[in-house]
C-alpha cells in the first residue's frame, strides 16, 4: 500500500476505482467497502484509491458537545487499512478551509481531475461536500457530469445489528465490549505512556501501572474494571484495568486509567502500553476500606485467570 499525503505524489490514471471516507475504526461495514473497491478494480484490471482525512472531519467542524471521541487514530486507521489490499491511500488535511468545499469541487479536484476515476464506491450512507450536504444521489449525478459510475454498497449487518461508527463509540461508552467487539472485527484498544502514581496498589499486593493516553481524541470505555491484554516492551501480558475516580482511596474524582499487570513487577516508568480490552469484569465501587477493595481484587484475579485459560486454549 503507497500512502501519499498530495496530488504530486500520484499519477493520475482514468482507470481507478476510489472509495472515500473517514474510515474511523476499520469496521466491518468499512472493510467490505474495500473489499468492493479492491475486487472491482481487479475486474477492470486497474488500480484502487482509498481517500480518507486526518484530522477526522468530527474533529473540525463538530462541536466539542456533540464529540464522543475516536475510534482510531490515523496511525491506527493505517495500520489496519494496510492489511486490506489497498492499491493508493490518500491521506488529506481536512481544514476548516477544505470543509467549505462544495461536492462538486472535492469530486472534480482531487478525484476527476487529480487521481483519476472510472468508479466510485462509497456506503449507502456516505455523506460529502459543506455541511454534508450530498448523498449518493448527489454523487451519481456527478458521475454523470464527469463520465465515471458509482457503486453503493448496502448496509452491512451483524446478526440483524447495524455495523457503524456511531454505534461502536455508544457501545464502548456503554461499557459494552461484546458488542463493540462484534462490529469492529477485532478487541478495541488503546495506546499510552506509564506515568507515576501514588503507588496504594503496591500497599495491597496490587500495584499498578498508570497509563496516560497517546491519544485525547480516542474513546476510552465506560468506567469499570476489565481484563485486558498488554502488550509491553516487545511482550504480551494480561491485566485488569480500572477506569475511574477510585472512589475507595480518593475524593478528587479524577478519572484515571490504571493496569494491575498479572505475574509483573518491573519498573516501566516512561515505557509506552498498547492494551486491548477483551472482557468487561464489573463497574467502578467505592469499599468501606481498602481490606475490602482487596479482597474484591482477589476475586477479579481469580476471573482473569479463568480468562486467560480460554484465551490460551483457543
Amino acid at each position: 500500500m503507497k500512502i501519499i499525503r498530495s496530488l504530486g505524489e500520484i499519477k493520475r490514471d482514468t482507470n481507478s476505482v476510489v472509495t472515500v471516507g473517514s474510515f474511523d475504526g476499520v469496521h466491518l461495514a468499512h472493510r467490505e467497502i474495500i473489499r468492493e473497491v479492491a475486487n472491482r478494480s481487479r475486474m477492470r484490471e486497474g488500480r484502487n484509491v482509498v481517500i480518507t482525512f486526518d484530522p477526522h472531519p468530527m474533529e473540525v467542524v463538530a462541536s466539542p458537545r456533540n464529540s464522543s471521541g475516536l475510534l482510531s487514530t490515523i496511525d491506527e486507521r493505517v495500520a489496519l487499512l494496510s492489511t486490506l489490499n489497498i492499491d493508493v491511500l490518500y491521506i488529506i488535511d481536512f481544514t476548516y478551509e477544505f470543509s467549505r468545499s462544495s461536492p462538486v469541487e472535492f469530486y472534480q479536484t482531487y478525484v476527476v481531475n487529480g487521481i483519476g476515476v472510472s468508479e466510485v464506491v462509497v456506503g449507502y450512507d456516505h455523506m460529502f461536500g459543506r455541511d454534508r450536504q450530498a448523498g449518493v444521489e448527489g454523487l451519481v449525478r456527478i458521475g454523470q457530469q464527469f463520465n465515471f459510475s458509482v457503486f453503493a454498497v448496502h448496509p452491512y449487518m451483524v446478526n440483524g445489528e447495524l455495523v457503524s461508527s456511531t454505534e461502536i463509540r455508544t457501545a464502548l461508552l456503554e461499557g459494552n465490549l461484546e458488542k463493540a467487539k462484534k462490529l469492529l472485527g477485532y478487541s478495541y484498544g488503546m495506546k499510552g505512556t506509564v506515568v507515576s502514581g501514588d503507588g496504594r496498589g503496591k500497599t495491597i499486593g496490587y500495584p499498578t501501572a498508570n497509563i496516560k493516553p497517546l491519544s485525547e481524541k480516542k474513546i476510552i470505555p465506560a468506567r469499570g474494571v476489565y481484563f485486558v491484554s498488554v502488550q509491553l516492551m516487545g511482550k504480551q501480558y494480561f491485566g485488569m484495568m480500572n477506569i475511574g475516580i477510585r472512589p475507595t482511596v480518593t475524593d478528587e474524582r479524577v478519572q484515571m486509567c490504571e493496569v494491575h499487570i498479572l505475574d509483573f513487577d518491573n519498573d516501566i516508568y516512561g515505557e509506552n502500553v498498547s492494551i486491548s480490552f477483551l472482557r468487561r469484569l464489573r463497574d467502578e465501587q467505592k469499599f468501606a476500606s481498602m481490606h475490602e477493595l482487596a479482597k474484591q481484587l482477589d476475586n477479579d484475579k481469580e476471573q482473569s485467570l479463568k480468562y486467560i485459560m480460554d484465551c490460551v486454549n483457543k
